[in-house]
């Protein structure tokens, strides 16, 4: 088996491409073989996977030198970075005393047909009742604890990828 050191940028893309996907893929089960429909924090959680892993899968065809390695990586960074914050949000409300959780609001369908979208997203960011919820759990921790493991990782080893020495 080949050591991370000596692992290559596309083949790094390569790997985290199909890692986002496959946590992608796995939500989508859970939401429809299981029927845990996902909180707003949840789609961004996922729209923020999707960034990821789009940015990883362009990195791994284009096959960029130097310079357009540090470019795909960094906006892979971005996009860790932002999911990790969305996670790291919903881990605390999931961890908020009752009596402090936000009151359930409408789903966010509804909400981006019927409000303007700085409402939707302020609503969203501030989170729900809903996103309170653990509703699955895997080795003690909620599937947001799980993602924001993820996020770090991918984000730790996509810096790793742009700093080292090649």
């Amino acid at each position: 088996m080949m050591s991370l050191s000596k692992t290559s940028n596309r083949t790094w893309y390569l790997l985290a491409a199909v890692c986002c996907a496959s946590l992608l893929g796995f939500a989508l089960y859970k939401q429809h073989q299981d029927f845990l429909d996902p909180c707003p924090l949840c789609i961004i959680q996922r729209v923020a996977f999707m960034w990821v892993g789009a940015w990883a899968l362009l990195g791994f065809i284009h096959g960029p030198a130097r310079k357009g390695q540090r470019i795909y990586n960094g906006l892979m960074i971005i996009g860790c970075m932002f999911g990790a914050g969305v996670a790291g949000r919903h881990v605390w409300m999931q961890n908020l005393p009752p009596d402090l959780v936000p009151e359930c609001g409408p789903g966010l369908n509804y909400m981006l047909e019927n409000f303007p979208l700085s409402e939707v997203l302020s609503n969203v960011f501030f989170g729900s009742g809903s996103c309170a919820e653990v509703h699955w759990t895997f080795m003690g921790l909620s599937m947001p604890a799980w993602t924001l493991a993820w996020y770090i990782g991918l984000g730790m080893i996509t810096l790793w990828f742009t700093f080292r020495r090649a």
